[in-house]
């Protein structure tokens, strides 16, 4: 039987005092949000038994709920790991056969199977298969996880492709939404901010300031639904880039062993170079300036009239013209990370330090960025 449009499903979810998902990007019935999509009628070998992204919506929740088992039908490392339905067990249908035993034991388990849209078809493959092992609650979401991003519903991300990420250098800011003193402190994925969901409002400057940045956020496992609440409240504040890593710290430890601690030291914020040779990026940047600003030297090149206007607090004024003459004087011990307000004159004394003294370690910001007397500031990275 055809599923009930977006309108009717959500009056029901009322009447039955039923939450929306967390998971929901888009405000429920905004106007002018995405239109909701129809479930397709089933095609020439498809499996029968369709259903649309509400329903879907429904069941990826945390935590999760019990009797209902979400699989991804595509490959794990080049699709799923990267971007999947929240909650979703991978399951490659390539692999179904050797990788059976992973599906929950009891045959009556709601089986909900997705892959890569209306022209994908190893979803259905794999519902087949699964209704000759003896299933009897099999779905197919045949419009997959293209539809499910369009519909303005949140993706999750492996914890493996977190690892691969970070290993890469790649421009992200990563949140724990967990207990500070009783979770954090006690162990955490490194390089990672905490921001309690709890305190969340109160702790948003810690964000960085571009509204394009990476946010990933993780908590305690898929019994925890704090890394998804917080993940909606950043989106509710305008981040565009924001995914979910529902295994969270539990399945870091699991494969890389235990994270770093309040008690023996929490990690350093590591720097993520840019995209172009010699930047920092603006993420990478701003999480140090807030957490750690003695474990690198801030010198602005530009002119002394321009440094007094305001600056970043710490920051020596060196401005681009005398830094030749005043080479010596730049510090060994930690990186350097040069400023202006458009990124030209900083890129300029970047380049001029790695051909008289490439020994040192310097970055600088390609961002415009404008300061107030108060200290306060806006910074756009440049693409």
């Amino acid at each position: 039987m055809k599923l009930h449009r977006t309108v009717a499903f959500v009056a029901m979810l009322a009447a039955l005092g039923a939450a929306p998902s967390p998971f929901s990007t888009a405000p429920a019935l905004a106007a002018e949000g995405p239109a909701p999509s129809a479930t397709p009628e089933a095609k020439a070998g498809w499996y029968s038994q369709l259903v649309d992204a509400d329903f879907v919506a429904r069941h990826a929740v945390l935590p999760k709920p019990e009797g209902v088992q979400i699989i991804d039908s595509r490959p794990t490392a080049r699709k799923y790991d990267p971007g999947h339905i929240p909650t979703a067990l991978s399951l490659p249908d390539s692999q179904f056969d050797k990788l059976a035993d992973r599906l929950p034991q009891d045959k009556s388990t709601l089986l909900i199977f997705y892959c890569d849209g209306l022209e994908c078809m190893l979803s259905h493959n794999s519902a087949f298969r699964a209704e000759k092992l003896g299933y009897t609650n099999i779905r197919v979401y045949a419009a997959g996880f293209p539809d499910w991003v369009k519909n303005g519903h949140m993706a999750a991300m492996s914890v493996s492709h977190l690892k691969k990420l970070m290993d890469e250098g790649s421009p992200l800011t990563l949140i724990d939404s967990r207990p500070k003193e009783r979770k954090y402190d006690k162990g955490h994925i490194p390089g990672a901010t905490s921001i309690p969901d709890s305190q969340f409002d109160k702790l948003a400057d810690r964000l960085p300031a571009d509204k394009a940045s990476p946010l990933y956020f993780y908590c305690e496992g898929l019994s925890c639904k704090l890394s998804s609440d917080s993940a909606a409240k950043a989106v509710k504040l305008g981040y565009t880039q924001v995914k979910v890593v529902p295994e969270g710290y539990p399945e870091w430890v699991r494969l890389y062993g235990a994270g770093p601690t309040a008690e023996g030291g929490a990690a350093k914020p590591a720097i993520q170079a840019g995209k172009e040779s010699g930047t920092i990026t603006v993420a990478s940047f701003e999480k140090i300036y807030r957490e750690a600003p003695d474990t690198i030297q801030l010198i602005d090149v530009r002119e002394p009239s321009e440094f007094a206007a305001g600056t970043f607090k710490g920051a020596l004024n060196v401005p681009v013209n005398m830094l030749e003459k005043r080479i010596d004087e730049l510090p060994a011990d930690r990186p350097i990370v040069f400023f202006c307000g458009a990124g030209g004159r900083s890129g300029e004394a970047h380049d001029m330090v790695q051909l008289y003294k490439p020994a040192l370690k310097t970055f600088f910001l390609n961002a415009d960025i404008k300061w107030a007397r108060d200290g306060s500031y806006t910074i756009v990275e440049k693409n």
